[in-house]
């Protein structure tokens, strides 16, 4: 058991280090550049290391598949969870959470996990996931944040296509994407990371070994705790997580899915953080609103900004119970149980609320009695 809880008090510790480095380091142009080189460089590398170290076959197409499924049952979720915790869905806050709720970060939030617990194989299983999941993010969200902003005005035909042209370029040219397709292309040729120069392949090696450490510390400068609105939004990714692996347990029992790794890859990648993508949206609409009032905006990028902030140390928290438990939660039976435990913690604060309601309610309600009785 203790050489279990190795890695995750490792891997706790390098976020403490980052958050202790607070001080040290702004939350402004240093942390986002120590981001964007996670993103750009150092990211990319490893998934391209870890894709021309396996045989890629063709149900590797399914991975891709299963995350924009995925994407697609939390986005249609998502009104039902703004619901529960007392959020008006069309709401600048409600759509927010709606663009974010069903966006996925494994960058920041899963891959070094499955790195490190599972191996390059699973890496690169989570990696062609994540191309479905770039599609959602990066051009479906997209649409859905132009066509709320566009609902009471104007549309204009000419400047809606520039826009999707340069989303369609930016998702081909992501860095990620790029070495996904590299890395494919060369396997298709058999070349392999043995194959490579020496020079060459000694050089990404040593690049995708500081990515753990990068993504932890970026983890623990990321982290920020506003007392505002704090336990609408936990309880709002409790239940997102919960919803997941509800969902995902039920599949494998109908299924009938023999017990696999595949199960903890699929589970921990269900599980990431919201995407920044998404915020990346909903900055740029709000500077098309910079006129308007804040309730006539399509968006609350502030509000956006906490469910980041605390979407990431929740994420990670769950990954790494899940995969340190090793083969525990390839069981959907197990699975099950934790989304229940996660409904139950996500389900407290909208009761809580919800009495405290009903409870002013009664008060009001008793003094105007008092009063209409003199």
């Amino acid at each position: 058991m203790g050489e279990a809880l190795d890695k995750p008090i490792s891997f706790i510790l390098f976020i403490l280090i980052g958050y202790l480095l607070k001080r040290k380091i702004s939350a402004g142009d240093e942390t986002n550049g120590l981001k964007s080189l996670i993103l750009s460089i150092v990211l990319p590398v490893t998934i391209f290391i870890a894709l021309l170290k396996i045989k890629i076959g063709g149900n590797l197409i399914l991975f891709p598949a299963f995350a924009l499924g995925l994407n697609l049952m939390l986005f249609s979720l998502a009104p039902l969870l703004l619901y529960i915790v007392g959020i008006e869905k069309e709401s600048p806050s409600g759509r927010s959470a709606r663009l974010l709720i069903p966006s996925l970060a494994p960058g920041l939030s899963c891959f070094a996990f499955i790195l490190e617990f599972l191996g390059e194989e699973a890496l690169a299983k989570a990696a062609m996931s994540d191309l479905g999941n770039k599609f959602f993010v990066l051009f479906l969200l997209y649409l859905v944040a132009i066509k709320w902003h566009y609902k009471q005005e104007d549309f204009k035909e000419e400047s809606f296509k520039t826009k999707l042209k340069s989303l369609g370029l930016t998702l081909l040219y992501e860095p990620v994407n790029i070495f996904i397709i590299l890395a494919l292309i060369l396997v298709g040729f058999g070349v392999t990371l043995d194959t490579l120069p020496n020079f060459l392949s000694l050089t990404l090696t040593r690049l995708s070994a500081i990515m753990t450490p990068l993504v932890l510390i970026f983890i623990g400068l990321a982290v920020k705790f506003k007392k505002k609105q704090f336990f609408r939004i936990f309880s709002m990714l409790m239940l997102r997580a919960s919803f997941v692996l509800l969902i995902i347990s039920a599949v494998l029992i109908i299924a009938d899915v023999p017990a696999s790794t595949n199960i903890l890859i699929v589970t921990a990648f269900s599980l990431s953080a919201c995407s920044f993508w998404p915020f990346a949206h909903i900055s740029a609409v709000e500077f098309k609103e910079k006129s308007r009032i804040q309730s006539n905006k399509t968006f609350n990028s502030n509000f956006a900004l906490s469910i980041l902030a605390l979407s990431l140390p929740i994420s990670v928290l769950l990954i790494l119970g899940v995969l340190s438990a090793h083969t525990t939660f390839q069981s959907p039976v197990n699975l099950m149980f934790l989304g229940c435990v996660l409904f139950g913690l996500g389900i407290i604060n909208p009761i809580i609320s919800k009495l405290k309601m009903n409870s002013l309610k009664r008060k009001m309600e008793s003094s105007i009695s008092k009063e209409r009785s003199f």
